[in-house]
């Protein structure tokens, strides 16, 4: 019979301390030398559980980074969390199950997407309250960035139950050191919305932010939303990053209007997109250049909008500009 949740903690309790060892969530496993194979060979066997690093998880809830792509790039100690928890929680069920089946780990799999999250939240909540070691994962990559799990997170800390972070990999920042983009300061805006004017209008709110911007998008909408942001943050140097991790990777690099020629050429190519877009560029202008993009934002906007979308756009002084859109509007120029 399975013993209650506290019989288990105190007998581990007992257990840690004749070992000396630690319990806190955040603390290493022991180190141990993996199957090279496990890091190297998609295609070996699955690696026994018996294998991973051993380690007593104390009671919470982990949220647990897995791969992109490539399933050797899930780390020993997510290994250890998944084959240790008491439940893992995921998305997509058939997606995790080949993980798990991979290292040979047959922790119990539930599911947790945003169909089901709010009936699934309290029963998540009392297994935590009852002591279980619960792990959270998505399909691919880092939990909460722009997957479910950031309501539980905040309920769980709002309840002041254990929530800790078992890092890894993640598309984003996977991209954004392919890029070629300065990674110094970024900002990562998640996906854009699918309609065009609210892509343009949430484009228009980034324009101006001093920092390489990163943004997830579907390779369906891929040609059109690359030619939003031509439009909305002047054409910069951008990168497109795909299928990462994977047999197929691929970045192109280009100006954002070149990017987006090629796709709309090639057509929508296959998997998840990850766009990444420099900063605005302060360099020397042509005034000629200036005033034809300063007149073909003014046939689409008011000479206050206009303004500000070029201020934005070039770091010229916003006056300057204002005065140049009304000489233009007057026709004076």
């Amino acid at each position: 019979m399975r013993r209650t949740a506290r019989a288990r903690d105190a007998a581990r309790a007992g257990s840690d301390r004749k070992a000396g060892r630690s319990r806190h969530p955040n603390r290493r496993p022991k180190a141990s030398k993996p199957d090279p194979r496990a890091l190297s060979d998609p295609a070996a066997g699955p690696q026994p559980a018996e294998g991973l690093p051993e380690t007593e998880l104390a009671p919470g809830l982990y949220l647990v980074a897995t791969p992109i792509g490539n399933l050797g790039d899930i780390t020993l100690r997510a290994l250890a969390v998944l084959h240790g928890a008491d439940r893992i929680l995921c998305e997509d069920t058939r997606v995790t199950g080949k993980l798990l089946a991979r290292y040979g780990i047959s922790t119990s799999l539930g599911a947790y997407h945003d169909h089901n999250a709010e009936h699934v939240r309290p029963t998540v909540l009392a297994a935590l309250r009852r002591g279980e070691r619960v792990a959270l994962v998505s399909d691919a990559g880092t939990p909460l960035v722009s997957d479910p799990g950031y309501k539980l997170v905040r309920a769980a800390l709002a309840e002041d139950l254990p929530v800790t972070a078992i890092p890894g990999p993640n598309a984003a920042i996977t991209a954004l050191i392919l890029s070629g983009l300065s990674p110094a300061a970024f900002l990562f805006a998640g996906f854009l919305p699918p309609r065009q004017a609210a892509r343009r209008r949430a484009l228009e709110r980034w324009a101006a932010v001093e920092a390489t911007l990163v943004f997830y998008e579907s390779t369906p909408r891929l040609a059109e939303s690359l030619t939003d942001m031509a439009e909305a943050l002047g054409n910069r140097e951008a990168a497109v990053a795909r299928e990462l991790t994977k047999l197929h990777e691929e970045v192109r690099r280009g100006r954002l209007a070149d990017v987006a020629a090629h796709y709309r050429l090639a057509g929508p190519p296959r998997g998840e997109a990850v766009v990444v877009v420099s900063g605005p560029e302060r360099g020397e202008l042509d005034p000629t250049e200036v005033d034809e993009r300063l007149r073909t934002t003014l046939a689409e906007l008011g000479v206050r909008e206009a303004t500000a979308k070029l201020a934005a756009q070039t770091g010229l002084p916003r006056g300057e500009l204002y005065r140049r859109a009304l000489a233009m509007r007057n026709g004076k120029e």
